[in-house]
C-alpha cells in the first residue's frame, strides 16, 4: 500500500485523540477481569489474511456489562464537531489516558498474550519467523495508550487509515523504556446487538488487486458487533481502509488499544 503521505483518505491516530483529551491525573480503578473464558475456549480467526484477525469471547458478557457501567462514570469527552485537515469525522465519546498498568493487565491478565505470542491461527500453528512477519515484529504487548469510546444513536467514524505510531514502551526488566512503535489496531466490543445497539459495524475496504484491473472492487469486509470479541487489524503503512459505521440505537462500547513491538 502506498505511504500515508499519498493517500488522499482521512486518517486518525492517537495523537489526535491527545489533542482532544484533557490530561487525567487519577488513574480509573478499574473493575476487575472476571469471569473469564478459560484459554482452552479461545482461539485467534483470520477475517482476512494478515490483516483482520478476531477473537470471539474474549471477554464474557458479564464481565462486558460490569466495564460499561463502570465506563459511564467516566469523564468522557465528545468529539469536536469539526476535525482537524487530515483527519476523519468521527462523532463519539471519549475517554484517554496512558495507563501502562491496565495495558499490561488487559495484555497479560487475559489470553491475549498467550494467543499472540503462541496460539494457533485458524487451528494452525506458526514459527517464529511467521509469526514476527505477521505482527510486525518481536511484540511486546499493548499500547499504554487506552481510549474508551461510546457511540449513542447517530455516531459514526467516517473512512479513514489507523497510523503507525513510535511509542517508548515501559519494561519491568530494563532500566529505561524500550522505543517500540505500533502495528495492530485492538478493538474490544462491550455491546452488540444482543445488548440492543443496531449499527456500528466495522467495514473494511481491501484495495483493489491493480488499478489497471478491469475487475470490480473486492467486496467490502463487514465486521458485526459482538459483545466480548476483540478485534485485531493491521495500521500503519499496510492498513485497510475503514469505517466504523453510524450507530442506529442504543450504544456501542469500545476499549481500544495497539500491538507493540521493538523498534
Amino acid at each position: 500500500m502506498p505511504a500515508k503521505g499519498q493517500h488522499k483518505k482521512k486518517t486518525a491516530s492517537a495523537a489526535t485523540d491527545i489533542n482532544t483529551q484533557a490530561e487525567v491525573s487519577a488513574r480509573p480503578n478499574w473493575p476487575p477481569f472476571a469471569p473469564l473464558l478459560p484459554e482452552a475456549d479461545l482461539s485467534l480467526h483470520t477475517l482476512h489474511k494478515d490483516q483482520i484477525v478476531t477473537i470471539a469471547n474474549f471477554w464474557t458478557s458479564t464481565l462486558c456489562k460490569n466495564f460499561v457501567a463502570f465506563l459511564a462514570s467516566l469523564p468522557l469527552v465528545t468529539t469536536p464537531g469539526k476535525p482537524k485537515k487530515g483527519d476523519a469525522v468521527r462523532v463519539n465519546d471519549r475517554f484517554q489516558i496512558e495507563d501502562a498498568a491496565f495495558a499490561e493487565r488487559l495484555w497479560s491478565g487475559t489470553c491475549l498474550k498467550t494467543l499472540v505470542l503462541h496460539g494457533e491461527v485458524d487451528g494452525a500453528d506458526l514459527d517464529t519467523d511467521s509469526r514476527r512477519q505477521l505482527w510486525g515484529g518481536e511484540v511486546l504487548g499493548l499500547n499504554p495508550n487506552i481510549r474508551i469510546y461510546r457511540y449513542n444513536k447517530g455516531q459514526f467514524f467516517d473512512q479513514h487509515y489507523d497510523d503507525s505510531n513510535n511509542v517508548s514502551f515501559p519494561s519491568a526488566i530494563a532500566s529505561a523504556p524500550i522505543p517500540a512503535k505500533t502495528t495492530w489496531t485492538l478493538l474490544l466490543y462491550l455491546t452488540s446487538p444482543a445488548t440492543g445497539c443496531k449499527g456500528g459495524e466495522t467495514v473494511f475496504y481491501p484495495d483493489s488487486p491493480s488499478k489497471k484491473s478491469k475487475e470490480p472492487p473486492p467486496e467490502p469486509i463487514t465486521v458485526g458487533l459482538e459483545t466480548g470479541m476483540a478485534l485485531l487489524h493491521r495500521h500503519g503503512r499496510e492498513c485497510m481502509l475503514h469505517e466504523g459505521r453510524e450507530v442506529l440505537e442504543g450504544e456501542k462500547w469500545v476499549i481500544r488499544s495497539d500491538l507493540c513491538v521493538r523498534r
